[in-house]
């Protein structure tokens, strides 16, 4: 990995219920998420666009995909303010933990929330 490389290439959100989970995110992303399998696994994929170097994964339901609000912490992208996304959260059934807070100057905004499944999830966005 070099410095103009990205740390992190593919994330994998765990759920139990994957239309619940597929139905939360594609109502406070405003988005479309495509469903597959995949070597046994049912996943639901957020918006790529293959061979450009960003980021993207999927939510994932598997024997080895356990929801938890323990582990790393994935912050999605909220731009162009993460407050659209949070203020559907706990309509979708969601739950917010820690409201938009400004990180500071030039770095924007996050926001922490418990999904559907249980996971802590978090946003960033730059207003």
């Amino acid at each position: 990995m070099t410095q103009n490389e990205n740390a992190i290439n593919w994330f994998e959100i765990s759920v139990s219920d994957i239309a619940r989970a597929k139905k939360f995110y594609e109502t406070i992303l405003e988005i479309e998420m495509p469903v597959d399998n995949m070597m046994g696994m049912d996943m639901v994929f957020f918006p790529y666009d293959a061979g450009n170097g960003k980021v993207s994964g999927a939510l994932v339901k598997s024997d080895m995909h356990k929801p938890s609000t323990d582990g790393a912490k994935i912050y999605l992208n909220g731009n162009p303010d993460l407050a659209l996304a949070l203020g559907k959260v706990e309509a979708a059934g969601g739950k917010i933990i820690m409201p938009k807070t400004n990180i500071g100057p030039d770095v924007g905004n996050m926001a922490f929330f418990t999904d559907t499944e249980g996971n802590v999830i978090a946003l960033h966005s730059q207003e």
